[in-house]
């Protein structure tokens, strides 16, 4: 990744969810990708004084605990592992001769992951795993940055400099009024998004 952002820690959970599953929680510093700390309501949603960031929305729906670190201290491990990948694999990258964001993100994947896993893996005291395959159907609406939205009697919605129209569906003519989540997906599509329903790709 270019770095670190809500839509690259988006892609990050929706990978280690398909290959891996759902885990009970995840530590995290104080980025504001992670948690917010502004106050105020959002004209989309009023009555919220509070709103959760897209990231911790996304943990929330799939039932995995958000926890703050409120030090650096409280991420002694995580922060030894940086000093180990930071130290280390760029001098890795020079030596392949690599020099695209493109054949980084391979080397780490195909060749740096399964290195570092064979030197400094500790095995652990117990068998099994706290990972728990994923059954839904609704990971990549919940891995998008969500907006909700208030739907026009035009049946359309304003995103941006854009106004979305809605397509009709056997069940409901138009959702003039209706409260609807704009989902911009990590593949760069749009799709709209009612209750349990989505109401097509855009």
């Amino acid at each position: 990744m270019a770095q670190e952002s809500t839509r690259t820690m988006l892609a990050a959970l929706k990978a280690v969810i398909e290959t891996k599953g759902l885990f009970c929680s995840l530590y995290v510093d104080k980025a504001s990708h992670f948690v917010t700390t502004r106050t105020g309501r959002s004209p989309h949603r009023p009555q919220q004084a509070t709103a959760p960031t897209q990231i911790g929305r996304a943990l929330a729906q799939l039932g995995i605990e958000l926890i703050p670190a409120h030090s650096p201290q409280a991420r002694g491990r995580m922060e030894r592992l940086w000093e180990t990948w930071q130290g280390r694999l760029p001098q890795e990258l020079r030596l392949a001769g690599l020099t695209t964001l493109e054949a980084a993100n391979r080397f780490v994947v195909e060749t740096w992951v399964p290195f570092h896993n064979r030197t400094w893996t500790v095995a652990a005291a117990g068998e099994g795993t706290a990972f728990v395959p994923y059954t839904g159907d609704q990971l990549d609406r919940i891995c998008a940055l969500q907006h909700e939205r208030v739907v026009g009697n035009d049946n359309c919605v304003e995103f941006g400099k854009r106004r979305l129209h809605i397509p009709q569906t056997a069940w409901r003519y138009s959702f003039a009024k209706c409260r609807v989540t704009v989902s911009e997906h990590l593949d760069g599509a749009l799709s709209i998004g009612y209750g349990p329903h989505t109401l097509g790709p855009l």
